[in-house]
């Protein structure tokens, strides 16, 4: 399986409509907005895992900067869970994976 990190959600945006974006490319083991525990409010990010690494890589490439309930969201590969802890909506995709490029 892979995780996907997906960034610049609207408010509007839920696990569910998350996941009917995401079918379109493959097996959606999990989708899942998060929603910040005091007020349940979505925090404008969420995590999707595809069953096939080939899957969410067509993913990446073909919803990174796509429109999804009026806002045009960042894509990429999640590096690990606990990273959302920090708040990573304000964070560049690159820093997010990490790479550095």
């Amino acid at each position: 399986s892979k995780k996907l990190f997906a960034g610049g959600l609207s408010w509007n945006t839920n696990d569910d409509s998350l996941r009917r974006a995401f079918e379109a490319f493959g097996e959606v083991l999990e989708a899942r907005v998060i929603v910040d525990r005091d007020t349940g409010r979505s925090r404008g990010f969420g995590f999707v895992t595809f069953a096939q690494a080939e899957d969410a890589d067509r993913a990446i490439a073909e919803m990174d900067g796509a429109e999804l309930d009026g806002r045009r969201i960042r894509v990429n590969e999640a590096e690990t869970e606990s990273l959302t802890a920090v708040g990573l909506e304000g964070v560049g995709s690159d820093d997010v994976r990490g790479d550095g490029l």
